[in-house]
């Protein structure tokens, strides 16, 4: 750990742990019984948090990904050359067995805790290195929608499933890991993915259907990591080469390699690479389909159900990401500010300082605590009967991404100010950090999408709306402006059934709400109780703030517990 100095200076904390100064995570995974998996994120922790990592998170965004499309002898290769850190952040995230770690096969005494124990991992990769969470997640989020093609899953899944990083960009076949990336966005349509216009036609005479091949023609306008393996594409389903209804016809996903069967390069053109506010060590590109080979998963004309399986889990990815943003921007802010001198004292002794990191530690906190809680009910979701897992994981999980992914932008913005004028430096953590929180919101579907996305599941299921009534009532059964929020939430539900325009309206506004009674009783349950009271009162009180971090007037013993408890760290 660096020290302050004799000039006053405080350089960014690194050599330490971020999983033992974390009382929350420590909680969340022995509340899910994850005590097998601990040994290992420990190993993680200590890496992730280590002056070496911090050096190659610093290169890999230091020096981007640049595109080669053509070799010295003008053969088209499109190639995108990363500086070598890059591959030591991912061989690292590889070695730690996270990509496969919430689907891979278990006996029924297998430990508990598995999606919990991946969330940490997560979580602790990406308070260090951001960037490279992009490919982790959509390797990750692909796995459930393969395994339903066993043909093809047979043939990729030692690469998809590997422990090891392989850079080389060969084809399948000869790779000891594989890469998965996603292709879905569109310049006119963005989010909109129904008007898509890239066509898929069917290959040869046996003519198309599951497994079968086809062929691309089309464009994307952001196709995520194109130095992936593969990418699973969405694409209208032409009934043949001379269909003249190709536009109109179903939309399918289908599985583009970045190398055809026949060991040559697929037609995959990528245009360029996108210059990025933030997310500047991955690689984003625009692609052309130019007669592209891609194999169809899924059920015929069902692409979006099908690549909404995988959008499931990247949703809860960027909960995480930002999770783990709002936490490595707090612990900096925390660091700095009891190590610098201000007006006499150390920042952190200053009283309006201390309700500013406070309230950043308890947003991060309580943003934790939901992604944990999530990260349980993606657990327990696939099991009959689990309706209230479901709903915790279908509803609460674009809610989550809405807000917690909103917060970390704001709440990277006021740790920065904490450092001043050092925090605002291009080389500082905190910069990065700032530039990359907003990703997470526009990634997987804008908070607009989220919060539509949450009435369409409260709307269209019932039996989880109830349940995930119930679990919230249960959560704020001893609290009474818990059980007054929540019941003033449900009667604007009522009231907005009654009028589609002003439900849509107000969607934000009530998903809000939704998110900060789920977080209270989260944070009633589960935090200490100072935590816990001064969550509450600052979010749902007569005076609640959610403007400004330090806005709220927190009691001086509530923030004392509040900042002795949030960065534990060893001397």
């Amino acid at each position: 750990m660096a020290e302050r100095d004799k000039d006053n200076l405080v350089d960014e904390l690194v050599d330490y742990d971020p999983l033992g100064s974390d009382p929350a995570l420590k909680a969340a995974l022995a509340r899910a019984q994850a005590q097998a998996w601990l040994p290992g994120l420990q190993q993680h922790a200590r890496t992730v948090g280590s002056s070496a990592f911090a050096q190659w998170a610093d290169q890999a965004n230091r020096h981007p990904p640049q595109l080669q499309q053509w070799d010295a002898r003008g053969r088209r290769i499109d190639q995108v050359e990363f500086h070598p850190a890059w591959h030591q952040v991912l061989a690292h995230y590889r070695a730690q067995q996270l990509i496969d770690m919430p689907f891979a096969d278990a006996p029924e005494d297998a430990p508990r805790g598995r999606w919990t124990a991946w969330a940490a991992g997560f979580y602790l990769h990406g308070q260090a290195e951001a960037g490279s969470l992009c490919p982790a997640t959509m390797t990750t989020a692909a796995i459930p929608v393969l395994r339903k093609e066993p043909a093809l899953w047979a043939q990729i899944a030692p690469g998809i499933t590997s422990a090891h990083h392989d850079a080389r960009d060969a084809p399948l076949a000869d790779k000891t890991a594989l890469w998965v990336g996603m292709g879905m966005t569109e310049k006119q349509g963005g989010s909109d993915v129904r008007s898509n216009t890239t066509v898929a036609y069917p290959q040869g005479a046996t003519g198309g259907g599951r497994g079968a091949d086809y062929r691309l023609q089309g464009h994307k306008w952001f196709y995520s990591v194109p130095m992936a393996d593969a990418h699973l594409v969405v694409a209208r389903m032409a009934s043949s080469a001379a269909d003249g209804h190709a536009l109109q016809a179903p939309l399918a996903c289908f599985w583009v390699p970045r190398w055809q069967p026949d060991g040559t390069r697929n037609h995959v053109l990528v245009q360029r690479l996108k210059d990025k506010v933030g997310n500047r060590s991955n690689a984003s590109s625009e692609v052309l389909f130019d007669d592209a080979y891609g194999v169809l998963v899924g059920e015929e004309g069902r692409g979006i159900a099908t690549i909404m399986e995988m959008a499931t889990v990247t949703r809860l990815c960027c909960v995480l990401g930002s999770c783990a943003l709002l936490r490595q921007a707090t612990v900096q802010a925390l660091w700095s500010a009891r190590h610098r001198q201000a007006f006499g004292a150390a920042l952190i002794a200053q009283p309006l300082m201390q309700s500013v990191l406070a309230d950043l530690a308890l947003e991060s906190e309580a943003a934790l605590l939901l992604a944990m809680q999530l990260a349980q009910a993606f657990e327990g979701s696939s099991a009959p009967g689990q309706t209230t897992a479901q709903a915790w994981q279908r509803a609460m999980t674009p809610a989550a991404k809405f807000w917690v992914c909103k917060r970390a932008i704001a709440c990277s913005a006021e740790a920065m100010e904490v450092l001043g004028g050092n925090g605002y430096i291009d080389s500082s953590a905190l910069a990065r950090i700032y530039r990359e929180a907003p990703v997470n919101s526009i990634w997987e579907g804008s908070g607009n999408v989220m919060c539509l996305d949450v009435l369409k599941a409260l709307q269209r299921e019932p039996d989880l709306r109830d349940a995930l009534w119930l679990d919230l009532q249960r959560m704020a059964a001893d609290d009474t402006p818990i059980q007054q929020a929540l019941a003033c939430l449900q009667g604007q539900w009522q009231a907005m059934a009654q009028d589609a325009w002003a439900q849509q309206a107000q969607a934000r506004q009530w998903v809000q709400q939704l998110v900060l009674v789920a977080q209270a009783g989260l944070m009633r349950q589960h935090a200490a109780p100072a935590h816990a009271d001064a969550f509450v009162a600052s979010r749902l009180g007569p005076h609640a703030s959610l403007g400004v971090m330090g806005a709220y007037p927190l009691a001086k013993a509530q923030i004392s517990a509040i900042l002795s408890a949030s960065l534990q760290l060893q001397k």
